[in-house]
This record gives structure tokens, C-alpha cells and sequence, in this order.
């Protein structure tokens, strides 16, 4: 699936949506539009779904799935997430999302996207 796949009418139901982020110590509410303004989003697939992120398709090649945690009504997923893009120290790199079937849509749409310091698992969890 591809952005350019959509119909008008979906892409404006996407501007239409807010979505919340901690990055870089930048907080608060943005809209879809502003990322179609400022960045070429793309559709991800991720364990046969299609995902939409705030990022730069250029990011993609540099996205790692960690975990993906689907609800159990399949309308929801929370993805942990590397993208080494700018930094490849775990530090740094690591983010989590939250992505929502679009209503009368085959896709998810990021409402959520933070950063994460990615650690190490605890032997506790093993």
C-alpha cells in the first residue's frame, strides 16, 4: 500500500488527525498535515499490516521492529521500535507508537509516537 494508493478523500480524513509526541524534548499535539507539509510519509508493513508513522520515508530502511503488541480486537498495535537514522546508539534511537485502525480502512495511523530509551530486558522477564 502507498500514500499515493489513497483516495482524496482518505488523505484528508488522515490530515484531520492529531497525533501526540515527545521528541527531542518537543511535546504536545500535532496534525497528519503538518507531517504531509514538512516530511514524505509512507506506509510500513509491519507483521502484515500496514502501519503510517511521522517519519520520512527515507527513515524506513532504518526502522527496526522491536515488539509490536496488538489489541485484542486487532484495531490497535503498540510498536517498540528502533530507527537509527541519526543515531544508532540505543539511547538515542529507540521509540514506541501507538497506531489506530482508520475507521472503514485496511490501516493504522500513528496517534501516538514518543521517544524510548531502549535497555536492556531484565533477566526478571525471561
Amino acid at each position: 500500500m502507498k500514500i499515493t494508493d489513497l483516495s482524496a478523500e482518505t488523505r484528508e480524513k488522515i490530515k484531520s488527525v492529531r497525533w501526540d509526541r515527545i521528541i527531542e524534548k518537543h511535546e504536545g499535539p500535532e496534525d497528519w498535515e503538518s507531517v504531509f507539509r514538512y516530511s514524505e510519509p509512507e506506509f510500513m508493513e509491519v507483521e502484515g499490516c500496514f502501519v503510517l508513522l511521522p517519519v520520512d520515508k527515507s527513515h524506513h530502511p532504518n526502522i527496526t521492529i522491536l515488539r509490536c503488541i496488538w489489541s485484542v480486537d486487532q484495531n490497535s498495535a503498540t510498536l517498540f521500535l528502533s530507527d537509527t537514522t541519526y543515531d544508532d546508539d540505543p539511547f538515542f534511537s529507540g521509540f514506541m507508537a501507538v497506531c489506530d485502525r482508520v475507521k472503514g480502512e485496511e490501516f493504522f495511523l500513528a496517534i501516538l509516537y514518543h521517544e524510548w530509551f531502549i535497555i536492556e530486558r531484565a533477566a526478571v522477564f525471561e
